[in-house]
């Protein structure tokens, strides 16, 4: 049995930037085992696999070891398949997670702009285990339904700031956002997640789900430019609307392939 699979960087302004994702088009789910074992195989921080169901695309996502909840670059992916090579005409594609809903894609051009529920965040205190995670300590801390989000000064920490990744390791979550006012945008950010299997995400969509609710409060605006500060960079704009968050970036193709599944 052969398997199409396309590979994509998402959230990028040109080719060998922004996340790469491998997306997967199916006619009918296979084994979760299955799945599990392709991501291994690609070993990207995630592969989409979708199946048409007519008027909507069920969507699933897997890290090399683990499915996850959502995933922002992996849909902005798989939208970008459906519509450069597998036929999707209309300018707005639904997806349906088994996990987080209805996520919807519209495009303009070649900018995708994504619309995921807004995370919901809590203050809680900087504690030692969250010390332990940097070499320096943040301003402040919160933790969204996923993630532990950690706000600090500047820019220049965010680049140069040192990852304890064996400490992050050790938090009860898929991992921990870093976050300040950006030089050139409003915000900036990084995403580890080594629980997931993921050490640093280049890009990490969902994570603009705590990120854009709370710098559109802190900077009074709802319409924020953001950039994630990986070795590959990623760029976003992001748009706060209460219960829901839209955050757009565009696409480029690596590769289509096949994968001998027997």
């Amino acid at each position: 049995m052969k398997q199409k699979i396309y590979q994509v960087d998402a959230f990028a302004e040109k080719l060998f930037s922004g996340n790469p994702a491998a997306v997967c088009p199916l006619d009918q789910w296979p084994e979760d085992s299955l799945m599990q074992q392709i991501a291994m195989e690609n070993n990207l921080a995630e592969t989409a696999f979708y199946v048409n169901n007519g008027d909507y695309y069920a969507l699933r996502w897997f890290t090399p070891t683990v499915e996850v909840d959502l995933c922002g670059h992996a849909t902005l992916a798989a939208a970008f398949v459906l519509w450069n090579y597998e036929g999707h005409s209309s300018d707005e594609i639904k997806f349906i997670s088994q996990r987080s809903g209805e996520l919807k894609v519209k495009r303009s051009g070649a900018m995708m702009t994504l619309n995921f529920p807004t995370d919901t965040l809590s203050e809680i205190g900087v504690s030692d285990d969250i010390k332990a995670c940097f070499n320096i300590s943040p301003l402040s801390a919160f933790k969204g339904k996923t993630d532990y989000m950690l706000i600090f000064n500047n820019e220049s920490e965010i680049t140069n700031i040192i990852p304890h990744l064996d400490q992050i390791n050790k938090l009860i979550a898929r991992g921990v956002i870093i976050t300040a006012p950006g030089d050139v945008c409003d915000f900036v950010s990084r995403f580890f997640a080594p629980q997931a299997g993921v050490p640093e995400d280049p890009v990490t969509g969902s994570a603009h789900t705590s990120l854009t609710p709370y710098w559109s409060k802190q900077l009074g605006k709802t319409e924020l430019s953001a950039i994630q500060l990986s070795a590959r960079k990623g760029y976003l704009t992001c748009k706060y609307l209460g219960d829901r968050v839209e955050i757009s970036g565009k696409a480029v193709l690596y590769l289509v392939g096949e994968i001998n599944v027997k």
